[in-house]
């Protein structure tokens, strides 16, 4: 099976989750918030794993980033269990994330040009990442119009800034990658890498957003 088969299918079974996890929480259980503090939990585990995978001298010379990092996804988990008390923007998170990541990556390899930071990574273009901003903010207005019928503009405001933000949590979590000398973060989702290769547009986005609803 060919990676992109494997991108898209595993991202069609995440979406499904995702689904079931809006479904409880229309029950009144607090699925949405508990979802988001196991996904954390869960990037923290498979960092701490993938440092077993990293060569010795690559720890030992960057053991300051991954206390640094480690503590920064604790930091996260904390954002979580704050920012989850309100699904919606969970949710809105989620899709205008997830939006920006398939817009940068399927106009990316569409359009091709100049490489953003080809040290990095490889394969993001400055093609792609106006596309994810673009589709993230779309998604984010999108989500005003189909749920409250009206136009909001600071969904727009909102979609720009995530999107952007989602996109260098994306390049952070590259970096930290090729200081260890590691392809993906783990393999539990094929095509796809682990949760943190997924969820790495949290990064930056999560703890802004709790930093606003304080």
């Amino acid at each position: 099976m060919t990676n992109t088969k494997q991108r898209i299918i595993v991202g069609a079974i995440m979406a499904t989750v995702i689904g079931l996890v809006a479904w409880v929480q229309s029950f009144g259980i607090p699925a949405v918030r508990y979802f988001g503090i196991a996904v954390i939990a869960a990037m923290i585990v498979e960092y701490i794993l993938c440092l077993r995978r990293a060569s010795r001298d690559a720890v030992r010379q960057n053991w300051l980033m991954s206390i640094f990092f480690i503590a920064w996804l604790v930091l996260m988990l904390v954002s979580m269990n704050i920012v989850g008390t309100r699904p919606w923007i969970v949710f809105l998170l989620l899709l205008i994330i997830c939006s920006a990541d398939i817009g940068a990556w399927f106009f990316g390899r569409l359009i091709g040009g100049d490489k953003m930071w080809e040290r990095l990574s490889a394969n993001k273009t400055w093609a792609g990442q106006i596309a994810g901003i673009v589709c993230g903010t779309f998604a984010s207005v999108m989500y005003g119009l189909l749920g409250a019928d009206i136009f909001m503009p600071q969904l727009l405001w909102i979609g720009i800034s995530v999107a952007l933000l989602s996109q260098y949590g994306d390049l952070t979590a590259s970096w930290i990658k090729r200081k260890l000398g590691i392809k993906d973060f783990g393999t539990i989702l094929p095509g796809h890498g682990g949760l943190l290769d997924r969820f790495d547009g949290w990064i930056y986005a999560l703890p802004l957003v709790w930093l606003i609803m304080m």
